[in-house]
């Protein structure tokens, strides 16, 4: 029998329905209905979610938003700004470091007065890295001059969603508006949500179109000029403008809130209070936290204590006389901030409530400070009660014994520290002396002499096994064959991605040499700032001591898209020339956020944010020949290789290592199976990267000092197949067989045999 909620939807002027959706998927649906016009993002975990939503609605036909997938969290914000000058609704959604990477374009957009909506799925900022939900990334907002709006449940990431534009497009605010959840809490919680049925509802709420008024950069009648350069006294009066409009905010929010009220029998004021008219201890929270404590409030209430919480719908502008009349009878308040100020004594939030007390008379309130819930780590009703005892202690006692600390937490313990497992590997078994490289003295190219594969098992792995990869990953059997070349001590850094997250889980590592990590977009300048200390130190004599035998040699692994976002930095590194080998993992997406499109994508490919349906059919443009851009950087050495022909790969492994040691940067590319979102069987991984180079998609090669040589040629073998034959393989491509796809399966052929006929062409011609 249906379940009839017509009760439960209560007062209401425009039809609605019940749905069990998480926070993503409503601030998803928020945007389809509004359908903006253009949406730039780069995946980011936990806030990806959100354009795998609406990249798979769209899909279907259920919107019109044209979905740009950027080079990294950057550009996605760049993208959204120039669209926003364009005069049309803009949307995006990030999360940590993400965040962190578009933050210098936030205060540009805030300050030309360019409205859109951006979520922020709140997450821990690095370092270490941490993909659970806190609020450090949100407090890094605070001085954006963003509105910020808050979000406890994925009933709220609805509304927000839909209130967000209507004031981010009001004539007296004029701002671009952030949307804050919680990571993983609130983002992926299915909860019932309210929603409205139909998107003209919607539309007449916010406004079928954006105001009309404004100037934009489309209107050819009224050339403007965005974002000149300002000196004094405009630059303060600027400011001045804006701060006005950020105040502004706060009033249009109330007046749009008791209209999205009486619309929908919703309402959200900018300070939400539950049992506070009498109340003489409190607890101030924000977002998921914020549910919890009102049961501990209704049981602390039941034993005769007068208490009552405080949450916030909107931070910025903060609501200061609100907090200020809200305490003015509370004896003490514990204020719990989701991330540190460090060295502020306290977090954001504690210490702007200690400035409301302050500015608006109020010396008699305690306050206590507590940092809780960092990482992720879960608030449980225990945990409010211990956070209102802190103010119950207060209030009874006058005095506020400790007014800021961490809560949750544990001291660290000196006889807890991590014991090393295995023994560091020893040079003399990293020197197998298997391995012949020589540099011929007419031509100046290297000579490599390897063994039969057996030999070289003899070699210990540099990696431990139990790491955590899926079954079928193909990234560990490609580095492990690459480090069968590479003779002596290595350093590695890793960029974020697969084949970090799944090996160092603290405090626990898989590797047996030295490992670094950083971010994406700037692993290749954090190792050529150490391989650069090397050289010095060792050239002033300072490392004598430790009595190196010979060079390190330095390696960068990346992948999952680490050289879309990290492009930039990999070509500076580059055309320095730093004495260090980048090697990335081409999987073919960014699969370690759960399989979105990468540049390296090929076209026609099924990922997360590149779908299969009714309006596309996988990813729409070709991918990035990155061997051949960094070849044009004019580095000693770029190669391709793969776990499917392995001689050749441990080869150039060699190849690689004595010019990263001897000449400059090397740059390689293996071809990594991912069985989980290729959609194969754990054990095709080798098969499919063979197939893949006897197809031509993946050539086998090298740039040696600027001369192209194919090294493994499939025609002159005879072993060359078609394109469909690496296609039917996979899960991921299996649509491109279908006669309804023959064009985009014959642009892609025809994209595979141009470049492999061009590579022929270098490789017959020297000069070329």
């Amino acid at each position: 029998m249906a379940i009839d909620y017509s009760k439960e939807l209560g007062f209401s002027k425009v039809e609605q329905q019940y749905v069990f959706e998480s926070g993503n998927e409503m601030a998803a649906y928020a945007a389809q209905q509004i359908n903006y016009h253009v949406m730039g993002y780069f995946p980011i975990s936990p806030s990806t979610e959100v354009a795998q939503f609406l990249d798979l609605t769209k899909t279907s036909g259920q919107h019109d938003i044209r979905l740009v997938a950027s080079d990294g969290e950057h550009s996605s914000a760049g993208i959204c700004y120039g669209a926003s000058t364009a005069g049309g609704r803009v949307f995006n959604a990030t999360s940590a470091q993400g965040f962190m990477y578009m933050l210098e374009q936030l205060p540009v957009q805030s300050g030309t007065r360019l409205p859109m909506v951006m979520n922020l799925v709140c997450r821990s900022i690095s370092g270490p890295l941490n993909i659970h939900g806190d609020h450090s990334d949100l407090y890094f907002a605070l001085n954006t001059g963003w509105p910020i709006l808050m979000c406890r449940d994925p009933q709220a990431v609805y509304d927000m969603n839909i209130m967000a534009l209507k004031l981010a497009e009001d004539p007296e605010v004029r701002l671009p508006v952030m949307v804050a959840s919680d990571g993983y809490f609130t983002s992926h919680q299915k909860r019932r949500v309210q929603t409205f049925v139909y998107r003209e509802d919607v539309l007449k709420f916010v406004g079928e179109q954006p105001p009309a008024g404004f100037p934009h950069t489309l209107n050819r009648e009224n050339p403007i000029s965005v974002g000149p350069y300002m000196n004094e006294p405009d630059y303060i009066n600027n400011r001045y403008q804006l701060s006005v409009a950020m105040y502004k905010a706060g009033e249009a929010f109330e007046r749009i809130a008791k209209e999205y009220g009486e619309l929908t029998g919703r309402y959200y004021s900018a300070l939400e209070l539950y049992r506070m008219e009498d109340a003489e201890v409190a607890v101030f929270l924000m977002n998921s936290a914020s549910e919890i404590i009102k049961d501990v409030v209704d049981q602390l209430r039941a034993k005769g204590i007068k208490a009552g919480s405080i949450s916030p719908n909107m931070i910025r502008p903060f609501p200061q006389k609100q907090i200020a009349d809200a305490l003015k009878n509370v004896k003490a308040i514990t204020v719990g901030d989701r991330g540190d100020s460090p060295g502020g004594h306290g977090g954001n939030m504690v210490n702007e409530i200690k400035a409301a007390l302050f500015t608006h008379g109020n010396s008699t309130t305690k306050v206590i400070s507590r940092i809780y819930g960092l990482g992720g780590k879960e608030f449980y009703a225990e945990d409010g009660h211990h956070l209102f005892q802190l103010a119950i202690d207060a209030a009874e006692s006058g005095e506020v014994e400790i007014p800021f600390d961490f809560y949750g937490h544990t001291p660290g313990d000196p006889d807890k520290t991590p014991v090393r497992i295995l023994e560091p590997l020893q040079f003399e078994d990293l020197k197998s002396g298997l391995i012949s490289v020589q540099q011929d003295e007419t031509t100046g190219k290297i000579n490599v002499k390897v063994p039969p594969m057996r030999a070289l098992t003899r070699k210990p792995k540099r990696l431990t096994p139990g790491h955590g990869a899926c079954p079928g990953c193909g990234i560990f059997s490609g580095l492990e064959l690459f480090f069968k070349g590479i003779e002596g001590d290595i350093i590695a850094l890793y960029h974020t991605g697969c084949a970090y997250v799944v090996t160092t889980g603290y405090p626990h590592s898989s590797h047996k040499g030295t490992f670094i990590h950083n971010l994406f977009q700037n692993g290749a300048a954090t190792l050529s700032g150490l391989v650069e200390m090397f050289w010095e130190r060792k050239r002033r004599g300072e490392l004598d001591e430790l009595g190196l035998q010979e060079d390190f040699t330095f390696v960068m692994v990346t992948g999952d898209g680490g050289m879309d976002i990290g492009m930039g930095p990999a070509i500076g590194a580059a055309l320095r020339n730093h004495k260090m080998i980048i090697l990335e993992y081409d999987n073919e997406g960014y699969m370690n956020t759960g399989a979105q499109l990468s540049y390296s994508t090929p076209k026609g490919h099924r990922t997360s944010t590149s779908g299969v349906g009714k309006t596309q059919q996988g990813k729409g443009t070709h991918h990035k020949d990155t061997p051949q851009i960094m070849a044009a950087t004019n580095i000693p050495y770029v190669f391709t290789g793969t776990e499917a022909f392995p001689q050749d790969l441990v080869k150039k492994a060699a190849k690689a290592q004595w010019y990263a040691q001897n000449e400059g940067l090397v740059y390689g590319k293996i071809l990594s199976a991912c069985p989980l979102n290729w959609m194969s069987d754990d054990k095709a991984g080798t098969a499919l990267v063979r197939a893949a180079v006897n197809s031509c998609f993946f050539p086998l090669y090298e740039v040696e000092q600027g001369i192209t040589n194919i090294t493994y040629d499939p025609e002159a073998k005879g072993n060359k197949v078609g394109l469909t034959e690496w296609l039917k393989g996979m899960g991921k491509t299996k649509h491109l067989l279908k006669p309804e796809n023959e064009a985009a399966l014959s642009s892609f052929h025809g994209e595979v045999e141009r470049r492999w006929n061009r590579l022929k062409a270098k490789h017959a011609h020297p000069d070329l």
